[in-house]
């Protein structure tokens, strides 16, 4: 008896240590280097699309995109008007410019990817984030359209 009751308390212990609030990781599977620019670049946007105010996004900043989005308040403003691109539901994928390694150089460029729906609607669309090495950190410091 003492067996079973250990046993199920062993299964029930596994079973709530196993619901965790563990933070979902970024790229295909989960698997993305944190010190990479596309990581960077995939968190901004997370945390603009998917975070209750900016903190986190300022963070991944260079320091005149972090004055620019601080002049904008909140997560739709920069969505709406640095982003111009509104979603209620988004999808991030990036994807680097060439096929070069960026671990010594100082700025890159990297493609992103959205796709997600306002309003019932599917939209997809793309933006070309800039990115420099801040203190061996990964910045986002310019967003455009080409």
């Amino acid at each position: 008896m003492k067996i079973v009751k250990l046993s199920l308390f062993l299964l029930l212990v596994t079973a709530l240590l196993g619901c965790g609030d563990e933070k979902p990781r970024v790229g295909k599977y989960g698997m993305m280097d944190p010190n990479i620019p596309e990581y960077a670049a995939v968190e901004f946007f997370d945390h603009i699309y998917h975070d209750e105010n900016l903190t986190e996004a300022l963070k991944l900043a260079s320091p005149s995109l972090e004055r620019l989005i601080k002049s904008y308040n909140t997560n739709k403003n920069v969505q709406r008007h640095i982003l111009n691109l509104r979603f209620d539901k988004v999808e991030i994928t990036p994807h680097a410019g060439s096929a070069g390694r960026n671990e010594f150089s100082k700025e890159t460029k990297i493609f992103v990817f959205f796709e997600g729906q306002l309003n019932g609607n599917v939209i997809k669309d793309m933006r070309i984030v800039d990115l420099v090495r801040i203190d061996d950190k990964w910045k986002v410091d310019k967003i455009s359209l080409k």
